[in-house]
């Protein structure tokens, strides 16, 4: 039988839905952070990738949360997606997420609460019967705020089945219409998932009017296998990001899940709302801002997805791709046609390629994108896909910095001392300063600390190429560690030392990003 939901209606027996929490779990990577406008941007393809959640923050955690969950929310009507704000089960928690989606068309509260024996006694200081207690108050104080509300048991694989059992009747019973399960560290095994949702769909009062969810991590690299087995046991909501990116090793990959279930539809007969041809661009956005590539071999959108180097292996995809691909490349947004635009392409025609691409720019952002682009081709024979992506994203993600790069000179060689001049704009102010170093990198780098003074630890520094030839641009990886914070800046220019100032530039503003957040404070035990 189809279930009824506040945020969905009727939603058909074979429907899944896809709850992205790229902007929340996923942020919480190590290295990553995102700014207001990248995470409005980073909403923006999320919506048009088909996500039906977009899990946008923790507004309690800081201001920048409270911020990015309440813009996104007066973002979308309600033919958008649901807008999420997670919540711990403190009153303080519930009335911040409350507060947040206030704007939202279809807005969610998920507020969540650790449930295994060892989360309750270490972490929590709490018994059973006063979790018990708190998912209830916590609940029914969301429920208020709002019809759709999900509870979740941090830790939930490793509960004890009958308190498992218990609670998530509780969180039934006090209005909670989404039961969330999450694999928090990444311990269970398929078969954990199988038994897991069985029983609470036998056992538990109510299960039949609600929405079962799982949320898994990959510490065992199981954490698509393990959503794929919660699907097959009765979950309807899957909780993954873009990229796998998460806590740790990260969660569930969306595009993994999305594909799965595409492709082996005669094994699990369910489907999600996923436009899967825009799978890759959105992976492409997220790894801009965020400066961390993917790695070549990921399934779907690594470089290497639909690459075959040995000789049998061609000879079968030239006879019949069939053969070694279980899926088209242009069915998640590949395309072989990636030669395109020369110096003498107009503006008409940069934007029709933006437009292939999945860029859809306002006339400020294509003017400043079309400028970088021409001098691009005048430095290079022939631009391909990859380097309009590469300049565009570099260009329009980081219009909202508050330190950017204006002008560089570096003088390097045998016998001299490399000396670099920089030029950048803090918060609107122009700043010019030299330094000289090891290298030119060096000096580049030297020099932007002597305009911007400030302390880390260069803890990467990476190199490669966005295209092939001796004129293709570099892209450049730094990582920065401070405090214990680290973050990635990517750069990518013909130029490897100019890339290199962006990539810096771009760590620097990431840094100033994640200053400003900070650690909520730590939920207090009931009085004994």
């Amino acid at each position: 039988m189809a279930s009824n939901h506040p945020s969905f209606g009727t939603i058909a027996d074979d429907r899944v839905i896809i709850f992205d929490t790229t902007l929340r779990d996923g942020e919480q990577s190590p290295g990553f952070s995102m700014n207001l406008e990248e995470k409005l941007r980073m909403a923006e393809s999320l919506a048009e990738l088909g996500a039906d959640v977009l899990e946008a923050g923790f507004p309690i955690a800081s201001p920048g949360d409270f911020d990015s969950v309440h813009s996104i929310s007066t973002r979308f009507s309600k033919d958008g997606p649901v807008i999420c704000g997670l919540a711990r089960s403190a009153d303080g928690d519930i009335l911040r997420a409350a507060e947040a989606i206030k704007p939202a068309a279809r807005g969610r509260i998920h507020t969540f609460i650790s449930t295994s024996e060892l989360h309750m006694r270490v972490k929590l200081r709490m018994s059973n019967e006063d979790v018990l207690a708190a998912v209830a108050r916590s609940v029914a104080l969301a429920r208020s705020h709002t019809d759709d509300v999900e509870w979740s048991a941090e830790d939930g694989s490793r509960t004890d089945p009958d308190f498992l059992c218990r609670c998530v009747e509780a969180a039934i019973k006090a209005g909670a219409t989404t039961i969330n399960v999450p694999d928090t560290v990444g311990y269970a095994l398929p078969e954990d998932m199988t038994r897991i949702f069985t029983m609470l769909r036998e056992r538990v009062p109510g299960a039949d009017g609600v929405i079962f969810s799982t949320h898994n991590h990959d510490d065992l690299g199981l954490a698509v296998a393990n959503t794929l087995a919660a699907i097959q046991a009765g979950a309807r909501q899957v909780e993954c990001t873009i990229n796998g990116i998460g806590e740790r090793a990260g969660n569930a990959s969306l595009e993994e899940v999305a594909m799965a279930l595409r492709t082996r539809g005669n094994a699990i007969a369910r489907r999600t709302g996923i436009n899967t041809p825009n799978i890759l661009r959105t992976s492409r956005l997220l790894a801009t801002i965020t400066g961390f590539d993917v790695q070549p071999n990921k399934a779907i959108v690594g470089r290497n997805a639909f690459a075959h180097e040995s000789g049998i292996h061609q000879d079968g995809v030239l006879k019949d791709a069939s053969t070694y691909e279980i899926m088209t490349p242009e069915s998640v947004g590949w395309t072989t046609n990636s030669l395109v635009l020369g110096k003498h392409s107009g503006r008409a025609a940069f934007r029709d390629k933006l437009r292939a691409l999945g860029y859809e720019l306002g006339d400020n952002a294509l003017n400043d994108a079309f400028r970088r682009f021409k001098d691009l081709a005048d430095r290079k024979k022939v631009v391909y896909d990859e380097d309009v992506s590469a300049l565009v994203d570099d260009e329009v993600v980081r219009q909202h910095d508050r330190v950017k790069l204006t002008g560089l000179t570096v003088t390097s060689g045998l016998h001299t001392r490399p000396m670099a001049t920089i030029k950048v704009e803090v918060d609107g102010e122009e700043r010019e300063g030299m330094a000289v170093g090891d290298g030119a990198v060096d000096a580049t780098f030297n020099a932007i600390r002597t305009v911007f003074p400030h302390e880390v630890a260069l803890k990467l520094y990476a190199v490669q190429s966005v295209t092939g030839g001796t004129d293709a641009q570099a892209r450049v990886t730094v990582r920065f560690e401070e405090k214990g914070k680290l973050v990635d800046g990517q750069g990518a220019d013909t130029d490897t030392i100019v890339a290199s100032a962006r990539a810096y530039v771009h760590a620097l503003n990431k840094l100033l990003n994640k200053r400003e957040r900070t650690a909520p404070a730590e939920m207090a035990a009931p009085a004994a």
